[in-house]
């Protein structure tokens, strides 16, 4: 029998690692693995050039007909876990742009939607006809519900109220008052038995002040490396929207702005909207944010973008500098990845922390601990 950590080395590196074997022959599954990373990964031409991988399943020859991309789909969801098929489906979508993942209505009907494939849908949507589009929907609208229940919960978490030192009625765990329970009942310590015994327990109520209404300006960068960040605010804005004392506005920015708030309720009609790439032009949008404040000190301006000005940087810094003079919170985030990874222009960024701007990252739940803190103040 080959040793499975032999197997999984010939595997990485394709028909050169055939010396890891020692003569013997790859399992069937495994020589199954083995075709399906071939026919992604044998297209890298800095692979082969290298030796690590054949390329053999896209040349000519007499051998197997080579898959399709519907077969292939099926072969990786059947032969690897559901992490390693969406890295996979990740590396074909954005490493070597095999556009009919999203594009092919026989490979959207069956594809399991992820996060990656709903960033190859936001990027090629432009290339679909309306009967794929459709179907192409539907990966949207499962990722952003997936990511949007994930998100309300830490929204609903961040609004729910702050434990005041009074007597609450509503006997739930989480409301427990260990330090006052104890002290009520330590006249009922049982030194043999080392506890307390507990006759009346206490709990905590919680309370939520009075909440005057607060603006929320969220400014994205649509520009073509945005996308993650794109999505994060959709759902972000659509999480917030409707919360008590919030009014939600959500502008999306290239070289353009376009104001999206009235489909801030629907995130998935707002990124179907959504037209990434382009140019950035951050003055602008930032000045168009600055026009929509209301109540300079009942507002957050929070911008998100990479922060490579293609427009006027210095006139971003006045913007900037205006909005913070007039009390209003500026929030300027780096762009996150999927990992939370930001990346971003630290020279700009750090001229907008010296006039007065919030600068670093944040990811859409921490942000929205942020807009709940001042809200409830």
């Amino acid at each position: 029998m080959i040793d499975p950590v032999l197997e999984r080395w010939r595997l990485l590196l394709g028909e050169s690692g055939e010396a890891c074997l020692g003569g013997e022959r790859l399992s069937a599954q495994a020589g199954a693995r083995d075709a399906a990373m071939d026919w992604l990964y044998g297209r890298d031409d800095d692979l082969r050039k290298r030796g690590v991988r054949r390329g053999g399943s896209r040349e000519g020859g007499t051998g197997a007909s080579t898959p399709t991309t519907v077969d292939w789909l099926d072969d990786i969801t059947r032969l690897f876990p559901k992490e390693t098929v969406e890295r996979l489906q990740r590396d074909a979508v954005e490493r070597y742009e095999i556009h009919d993942v999203v594009t092919d209505p026989a490979v959207l009907e069956r594809i399991e939607p992820n996060q990656a494939l709903l960033k190859a849908v936001l990027r090629t949507k432009h290339l679909m006809n309306p009967q794929v589009l459709r179907l192409a929907r539907r990966i949207v609208e499962t990722v952003v519900r997936q990511l949007t229940d994930k998100l309300a919960t830490e929204v609903r978490t961040a609004f729910s109220g702050t434990k005041a030192r009074r007597p609450g009625r509503l006997r739930q765990a989480r409301n427990f008052d260990v330090t006052r329970t104890l002290r009520a009942n330590l006249g009922r310590y049982r030194p043999d038995t080392g506890k307390v015994v507990i006759e009346t327990p206490y709990f905590f109520t919680r309370t939520r002040r009075h909440l005057e209404q607060w603006q929320v300006v969220l400014l994205v960068d649509q520009s073509g490396s945005m996308v993650d960040s794109v999505i994060h605010s959709a759902v972000t804005a659509a999480c917030l929207w409707g919360l008590p004392g919030v009014r939600t506005h959500l502008v999306a920015f290239d070289t353009e702005v376009v104001d999206l708030t009235a489909d801030v309720d629907d995130p998935v009609e707002l990124l179907m909207k959504v037209q990434l790439g382009g140019g950035t032009d951050i003055a602008r949008a930032t000045a168009y944010g600055a026009d929509l404040v209301d109540q300079p000190r009942r507002a957050i301006v929070v911008l998100i973008s990479d922060f490579y000005e293609g427009g006027a940087p210095h006139r971003l810094v006045r913007i900037v500098r205006d909005l913070v003079e007039q009390g209003t919170k500026v929030l300027c985030l780096a762009a996150l990845d999927e990992q939370a990874n930001p990346d971003y222009d630290r020279e700009l960024a750090q001229r907008l922390a010296n006039v007065g701007a919030h600068v670093g990252a944040m990811t859409p739940g921490e942000l929205a601990a942020f807009v709940a803190e001042h809200v409830g103040r």
